[in-house]
């Protein structure tokens, strides 16, 4: 088997590291960073070009990178949202992504590809939020580079090592391959099963869009509070009139002068009202009697024909999900 892997690189070589990176980037779990470590070894025997290798895995990455960054600008939160559905970590990677964007911007590319569950949410956050076309090739270029040098160069100066560890996987035969089919799907279902815990956690009562819509007709005047991120404001500048702007981790602060029996709705724009139902949860430990997310969130409440305002400076979204974000310095 490690012959077959190696004689399928050293025939085709080029074409399988392009088409496994691209893959990859694209957001397929197919690991491509052993492909980049056996092809930088065998350019250290001279069976395959070291510049090739390293050019092909470049161009993959920018290939499927600009499509994800067009496909960010063109459709903003919509693909931000798509991706965070598909996640195996509801809410986790696109948050985390908008947490390292408002502190590194665009240069948060050059890191991508080394972060779990960032290389393939990055390229359409930039685009989202506005970085120039110029400036998205230059350091998602410069990261893609980082990133592929690395496993080509390690595979390069590890020759004999990874020589040995394929000669022992084929010793090993199928049950190798077999061990390494089971912790895949292991992780899978640990992901899956930490997903279903988190759900089952945040379980609550939500308030209906129209449930909302009345009381602050009817002039109960209930605390609305918006919990998405301050990226994710810039990204959808959309907000129910009159809410609370607080950022999860800092929601309590922002309610401090707020009577413990004031009714309290919570607001996000993630899948399940992830970020809305921690908010609750943190704030029903500390005292609050009256607290409930809004079933569906933002996505909703516009669906649902409401009334919006729109932040100034803010990329306004449509109700299709797509927006034209303000242009970003690096």
């Amino acid at each position: 088997m490690a012959h077959e892997l190696i004689a399928l690189i050293a025939q085709y070589g080029l074409l399988v590291v392009f088409f496994n990176v691209l893959v990859e980037q694209a957001g397929a779990p197919v690991p491509a960073v052993p492909t980049l470590i056996v092809a930088g070894a065998l350019a250290a025997s001279d069976r395959l070009l070291l510049p090739g290798v390293v050019l092909a895995a470049l161009a993959a990455c920018l290939l499927s990178d600009t499509a994800w960054y067009l496909a960010g600008r063109r459709f903003g939160a919509g693909v931000m949202r798509t991706l965070c559905r598909i996640s195996l970590s509801p809410d986790s990677c696109v948050k985390q992504s908008e947490l390292r964007f408002e502190r590194w911007r665009g240069r948060m590319l050059l890191v991508a590809k080394f972060v779990p569950g960032l290389s393939t949410v990055a390229p359409p956050l930039v685009g989202a939020m506005g970085l120039r076309a110029g400036a998205f090739v230059l350091l998602d270029g410069l990261g893609s580079l980082l990133w592929a040098g690395a496993a080509v160069g390690l595979g390069y100066a590890f020759a004999d090592e990874v020589d040995r560890v394929l000669a022992a996987i084929e010793r090993a035969g199928t049950v190798a391959l077999e061990a390494l089919f089971a912790l895949l799907l292991l992780y899978i279902a640990a992901k899956w099963w930490q997903r279903h815990r988190l759900l089952t956690a945040l379980r609550m009562a939500r308030i209906s869009v129209d449930e909302l819509n009345e009381a602050i007709a009817a002039g109960q005047n209930p605390v609305v509070v918006d919990v998405r991120s301050s990226a994710s404001r810039l990204l959808d500048g959309r907000v129910i009139p009159g809410a609370l702007l607080a950022d999860l981790e800092g929601v309590h602060v922002a309610l401090a002068d707020v009577p413990r029996d004031r009714e309290l709705v919570i607001y996000c724009s993630c899948p399940n009202e992830v970020s809305a139902a921690k908010a609750a949860q943190l704030l029903m430990s500390l005292g609050y009697r009256h607290v409930r997310p809004l079933q569906g969130g933002l996505d909703a409440w516009d669906a649902a024909g409401y009334t919006l305002e729109h932040l100034p400076g803010a990329a306004p979204a449509g109700r299709g999900g797509a927006l034209v974000a303000p242009s970003l310095r690096v």
